[in-house]
């Protein structure tokens, strides 16, 4: 059995996870690796679109709704309103095919205890995560962070260098 590895993504918001994950991801698949991502939201969403069938049959009250076509399958899950606790790490996990997957990169979750690349923009001036947080392994930055580390520092506007350390990394 295939157990891929996890990589998760922290930062404060408007950090630049996603615009890093969108430049990560191609290089990933370049080298061959199948690869699945876990975003947190902090949102509600809605990935269906009022007027559509698949929407309307899902609000009609189906609590699972799977629409499909030969080229993609989406499954929506209503939660009871009662249960108001976020999905953890490992519920969500279990939800993939994991069987035909190399690396799940995970965005947010940054209470997990999954390795983590940490991006970090010091002159943002916002708090790292990385001197209380153990399961950072790398800190992808623009600049030297101000808190002292020995972590590894891997250039943010090089995305082909953080492919490298995430590719051939002890910690994964």
């Amino acid at each position: 059995m295939n157990i891929p590895k996890i990589l998760g993504f922290i930062a404060n918001s408007g950090t630049g996870k996603t615009s890093l994950l969108l430049k990560l991801i191609p290089l990933l698949k370049a080298k061959g690796l199948k690869i699945a991502i876990i975003k947190h939201s902090h949102h509600n969403f809605d990935i269906d679109h009022p007027g559509k069938d698949s929407y309307r049959l899902r609000h009609a009250g189906a609590d699972q709704m799977l629409i499909a076509s030969r080229r993609h399958w989406a499954l929506m899950v209503e939660l009871e309103d009662q249960n108001l606790e976020e999905p953890n790490l490992e519920q969500l996990i279990s939800k993939l095919d994991q069987e035909n997957l190399d690396l799940i990169l995970v965005e947010g979750f940054k209470h997990e205890a999954i390795p983590k690349i940490e991006v970090h923009r010091p002159n943002l001036g916002k708090l790292a995560f990385f001197p209380t947080d153990p399961n950072v392994i790398a800190i992808a930055c623009d600049e030297k962070p101000v808190e002292a580390t020995k972590l590894p520092l891997l250039p943010l506007n090089q995305p082909e260098k953080i492919v490298d350390f995430i590719t051939t990394s002890q910690y994964l």
